[in-house]
């Protein structure tokens, strides 16, 4: 997947989780900058194409949104194939949300023929007065699975882009790692090497809502 010059990298994510977490207005707050509190529920799959900058690289993420209703499980299995990608939602104001994530994660893992970044992300913070998934026992979570973990707000757009361009810059750095294997720049990756995921600053703008592994 390594591009040319002025080619692009193209990775492909997938939204995961239970219906109505907010998967679909996280993608809509992320490519458009726009929220709807009316928002249905997605039926089959939707998808938006979004570009980043990495180390002046042009990286377009094809952002999947699934629907997480069971009936459309059938429709939903085909698409994770291909995908470098995953953030795995709950709302923070639903347990039983919270409690369907290793479910995700297996069916992601059943499906998925690449490795995936994977991050844990905790919606809808924004509702902190009814929150029934405690900030602890997400982290908790995300360090039994290997995630990073995020909790975020669809709504106030809180920590959203961050969410997003974590996943895409990991996905970045794996690739540019393979390649760089490849050619057999082993010696000089391990001594330039850089986790973005562990610092980024969304360590510093949400200290309590945000965990990584």
């Amino acid at each position: 997947m390594e591009a040319e010059e002025g080619e692009e990298y193209l990775f492909k994510i997938v939204l995961i989780g239970d219906s109505a977490v907010g998967k679909s207005n996280l993608l809509s707050r992320y490519a458009r900058n726009e929220f709807s509190a009316n928002s249905k529920a997605t039926i089959g799959v939707e998808f938006q194409t979004q570009s980043v900058d990495i180390n002046g690289k042009e990286v377009k993420a094809q952002i999947w949104d699934t629907a997480g209703q069971e009936r459309f499980r059938a429709v939903t299995s085909a698409y994770y194939r291909g995908a470098l990608g995953a953030l795995v939602v709950y709302d923070i104001s639903r347990r039983s949300t919270f409690d369907s994530v290793r479910r995700w994660l297996d069916e992601l893992t059943t499906h998925c023929d690449t490795t995936v970044v994977r991050m844990l992300v905790g919606n809808k913070c924004d509702l902190e007065n009814i929150r029934e998934v405690s900030v602890d026992e997400g982290k908790q979570l995300a360090e039994e699975e290997g995630l990073c973990l995020l909790e975020t707000s669809a709504l106030d757009a809180t920590n959203v882009k961050t969410a997003f361009e974590i996943v895409i810059k990991e996905i970045y750095n794996n690739v540019s790692k393979k390649v760089l294997d490849s050619e057999s720049y082993k010696a000089e990756l391990s001594v330039n090497s850089v986790n973005l995921v562990n610092g980024n600053d969304a360590s510093k703008q949400a200290p309590n809502k945000y965990s990584c592994c």
